[in-house]
């Protein structure tokens, strides 16, 4: 790629110092109002940036995930983590690029989980980590405001559940699928309740057209027919016992279906302890009266949403959605407001796409710019992008007033603006290196056509890099555990070295946390001699005798897959992998094939930030 280095400056707003952006700070008490704000903003906008703050990113040094992963070993990892921490904050900002005018939306809604309606969701259960948020403290992060005035939500799946706990009456889907073939008790059962819904509804028909009839009368028919009032309509309440006798009842109720329509009942065990029939008088009370149970339902949804009124707008919206993070962003997301994550990652794909169809993958944009491809700081990435002519002019709409750095709530949020703003750049590079003339619907191609492919079980390179990286397939991997705490990585090499003639072949190794380490065999098959000859115990000679003898441990990658896809995600790796060598579980592991990672010599994890 061509290099154009800056030589005038990119406007006269605002410069690039992301501390002075001005951002909208929404919690539960201007919600609403901010609610309908931020449709108008996505409405006027052709991307959405997203960044999130969490309770926590991993609890080990192991759960991060690094270069020797697969899609799926991220996978597992991102899904632990998005279970087990909490958002905190939500950062949105919608934006478009004009040429080198780049217009932001910025808003930073706090989260918080808590269950308003007293129907046990959202749980109220969730980690931290010590030093997340002991850096959110640094930044002046308002944990009273979190906590108090955060934003609850709910998500599809649990909206779905809170209907039956809700206690509301509900209008049951359409029957497409009859019932398996009746039984002599489902005949007699049928039958009785025919009969009695057949008295039932001649009386209401009856009783619409007699008006002379005293109260007392009135009183005593319903009373012998069993007939109530919902609302102002006449209805009937049919007791059950199982969810045959429910299906049972709905498809004989189609018979009366001109007149009559069935509700549903909830139990608190989430079934169906009841079916209730309305009588309607006429075909357009029957309609009013759907509408009315719509309008109802809507109001009753919009109410135990909460955030996730948000994440509905951005996913109906369709436009491209822009994080640093794919994995570690969505996979949060879609715990919180979606529902349950899969247990791999072709179902998670397949199911995130169904909201989000579009989306950005930042960190793979920067990886096809040179100076960014070894790069995840955005600030850092942010000044390395000064040695480009990319001149980007940023206007804040939001309404209010400019951002105090004295008002640390202000703060909060800039992450978001930094994204757009280093998307705005890069699409603007990409579109100056590529053509001298691409409009801003080409730069939304980019989420489908270039960077916004997810993740799959079958990509055959894991989507983490670094610097001086070799291809290497996962199966030149081997797992070894047991070691002196005192040993390095080098002199782990140099013991290794003289312990068999196997690593008279090139190798690397490297710790992974303070109790194992993988060695990397560059010839292939090396890996399978030494797993085959450390598990052959009595033919073991020299120093490797010795070691295995003073409890050294190895196994392959299946290990450890095995490892992270039955969740051992003990704080040691050793721990880890000994559970899983001891496991029975003979389920088939769905990431089976090979696959190839990036290998770096500046592969090494930092224990000062255990």
């Amino acid at each position: 790629m061509q290099r154009r280095y800056l030589s005038a400056s990119a406007g006269n707003s605002k410069t690039l110092n992301h501390r002075r952006w001005s951002v909208k700070q929404v919690t539960k008490s201007n919600f609403k109002s901010s609610l309908d704000e931020f449709r108008t903003s996505i409405e006027s906008s052709d991307f959405v940036a997203l960044s999130l703050q969490n309770t926590g990113s991993y609890a080990a040094a192991w759960h991060r995930v690094s270069a020797i992963d697969t899609p799926q070993t991220s996978y597992l990892k991102a899904k632990y983590a998005a279970e087990r921490y909490q958002i905190f904050q939500f950062a949105l900002c919608p934006f478009s690029l004009r040429g080198s005018k780049l217009t932001v939306h910025p808003y930073n809604f706090y989260l918080y989980p808590r269950d308003e309606l007293k129907l046990g969701m959202p749980s109220y259960s969730f980690s931290c980590q010590a030093s997340r948020l002991t850096a959110m403290a640094r930044e002046g992060f308002d944990f009273n405001t979190c906590i108090y005035e955060g934003i609850s939500y709910l998500s599809r799946e649990q909206e779905s559940a809170s209907k039956f706990l809700s206690g509301n009456p509900i209008l049951p889907d359409p029957i497409t699928v009859p019932s398996s073939p009746s039984t002599v008790a489902d005949t007699v059962f049928v039958g009785r309740i025919r009969s009695r819904v057949k008295s039932w509804r001649q009386s209401c028909i009856d009783s619409s057209s007699k008006t002379g009839d005293d109260d007392l009368v009135s009183s005593l028919r319903k009373l012998v027919l069993g007939s109530e009032q919902y609302g102002s309509r006449l209805c009937l309440t049919i007791d059950v016992c199982s969810e045959r006798q429910v299906q049972l009842i709905l498809e004989m109720l189609t018979e009366f279906s001109g007149d009559v329509v069935p509700l549903l009942v909830a139990s608190k065990s989430r079934g169906t302890q009841a079916v209730r029939t309305v009588f309607m008088s006429s075909k357009e009370d029957k309609d009013l009266f759907k509408r009315e149970l719509q309008d109802l339902e809507n109001e009753e949804n919009q109410r135990v949403r909460g955030f996730r009124e948000v994440v509905d707008l951005i996913s109906s919206s369709q436009k491209p959605v822009v994080s640093q993070n794919y994995l570690s962003d969505f996979t949060s997301i879609h715990a919180k407001f979606l529902g349950p994550l899969p247990s791999n990652v072709d179902d998670f794909s397949s199911s995130l796409s169904s909201a989000f169809p579009n989306f950005v993958d930042l960190s793979q944009l920067m990886k096809e710019i040179s100076p960014l491809s070894n790069i995840s700081n955005l600030p850092a990435a942010m000044s390395s992008l000064n040695r480009f002519f990319a001149p980007v002019d940023v206007e804040v709409a939001n309404q209010g007033c400019a951002a105090n750095p004295d008002e640390g709530n202000q703060m909060h949020g800039q992450n978001v603006v930094m994204i757009s703003q280093l998307f705005a750049k890069l699409s603007t590079i990409q579109k100056s290196d590529k053509s001298p003339a691409r409009s801003n619907e080409d730069l939304q191609a980019l989420d489908s056509a270039e960077h916004a492919n997810s993740i799959t079980s079958n990509d055959e390179n894991v989507k983490v890099w670094s610097k001086n990286s070799r291809r290497v397939s996962s199966e030149n991997l081997v797992f070894i555990w047991g070691l002196s705490k005192k040993m390095t990585a080098a002199m782990l090499k140099n013991v290794l070295q003289k312990s068999h003639a196997v690593f008279a072949q090139e190798f690397d190794v490297k710790y992974l946390d303070r109790s194992c380490a993988v060695v990397l065999f560059w010839e292939s098959g090396s890996s399978e001699t030494f797993l085959r000859e450390v598990n052959n115990e009595e033919q073991l000679v020299g120093s490797l005798r010795e070691m295995v003898a003073e409890g050294l441990r190895v196994a392959g990658y299946e290990t450890y897959r095995r490892a992270c896809r039955l969740g051992f995600w003990e704080a040691d790796l050793a721990e880890a992998l000994d559970k899983t060598l001891e496991s029975s579980d003979t389920d088939r592991d769905l990431d089976t094939k090979p696959s190839d990672i990036s290998w770096s010599s500046e592969l090494t994890i930092n224990f000062d930030e255990l």
